[in-house]
């Protein structure tokens, strides 16, 4: 079954609802309106009711059973303010409190932790920052995750994998890695891969030395105690990895080498040219960045997304709710 297909039966009569901070920018509005359409889940904009209107009448969305949240007239606003102190634990005043949430980012992200929404998507005219800042210092990562990190779905016909970090962490280190392996293998679970998952190098089992390798080893070794269940193993160079024939010539008897569906890099300069070079070359659709590690699901689009990236993220950041 196509990924979509199958992520729309999972969250289908869920009632999940996801929060658009970017409730002004028509590539949201058209995906708010989609989604609403085809009642996968609640969709809820942030922004100025009027000017929400007025585009969406422009650009001929029905948004009429969509909820509109202006931050500046929000019933709750002296509760969320309320709760946002108490969150940072005396980091921001109440002045600077009811400041900080007329941001649309920080306001959906409090709506989030509040329970008012199931996941946010933001990012179509933000930076990862703006979307990243406020998850962490409001929602914050999950019991036993230590940072976030970013994979990416890369999928082509019958083929999907994933590949991480992507997009957060510039050059963790072993227990940090270990971690985004351990992140990544669950989520591959709600994306319907199941997981085997290799811990890239440029080294197969020792055939280089170097203090990256050993990072590389560590971690291997660091995510099979986090997850002893997981079929994973390391070091082991891409080739070594993915086709069958090399895996039983430089890694034999492992239950990974040659069948890898999920590839962790070493750092995030390899895994970004990695999975660059797969859509580009490769002719594989990557589909994210997706968010791991956080305690409540917060998706973040690139800039140069289309609305049928926002349509397919709402729908991702909904599964990874259930």
């Amino acid at each position: 079954m196509d990924l979509f297909e199958s992520l729309k039966s999972k969250i289908d009569g869920k009632n999940l609802t996801i929060v658009f901070p970017e409730g002004e920018e028509p590539r949201i509005l058209g995906a708010a309106a989609r989604l609403a359409k085809e009642n996968i889940l609640k969709p809820i904009l942030i922004g100025n009711q009027v000017e929400i209107e007025k585009i969406s009448t422009k650009k001929s969305f029905d948004i009429s059973k969509i909820e509109i949240i202006d931050p500046k007239n929000y019933s709750e606003f002296d509760l969320m303010v309320e709760k946002f102190v108490e969150r940072r634990k005396g980091k921001n005043t109440k002045e600077q409190a009811e400041k900080m949430l007329l941001d649309n980012n920080y306001f959906g992200t409090m709506l989030v932790y509040m329970d008012k929404a199931d996941g946010m998507v933001s990012g179509a005219i933000h930076s990862t920052g703006d979307t990243v800042r406020p998850a962490l210092q409001i929602v914050k990562t999950a019991p036993g995750n230590s940072r976030i990190s970013g994979s990416f779905i890369m999928q082509k016909g019958e083929q999907r994998y994933m590949f991480a970090d992507c997009a957060i962490n510039i050059n963790p280190n072993a227990q940090e890695l270990a971690e985004i392996a351990v992140q990544t293998a669950h989520d591959a679970k709600l994306f319907d891969i199941d997981p085997k998952v290799a811990m890239l190098s440029f080294s197969t089992k020792g055939s280089a030395k170097s203090d990256e390798v050993t990072k590389v080893s560590e971690a291997t070794k660091i995510a099979k105690e986090l997850a002893p269940e997981l079929d994973l193993d390391g070091e082991l160079q891409f080739d070594a990895a993915f086709v069958p024939s090399v895996g039983a010539q430089k890694a034999p008897g492992s239950k990974v080498a040659g069948h890898a569906n999920v590839f962790v890099f070493p750092e995030l300069q390899s895994a970004n040219i990695g999975y660059k070079i797969a859509q580009r070359f490769g002719g594989f659709e990557a589909i994210g960045p997706i968010l791991q590690g956080l305690a409540k699901p917060i998706s973040d689009l690139s800039r140069g997304c289309n609305e049928e990236d926002v349509y397919k993220s709402a729908i991702l950041t909904a599964a990874l709710a259930l």
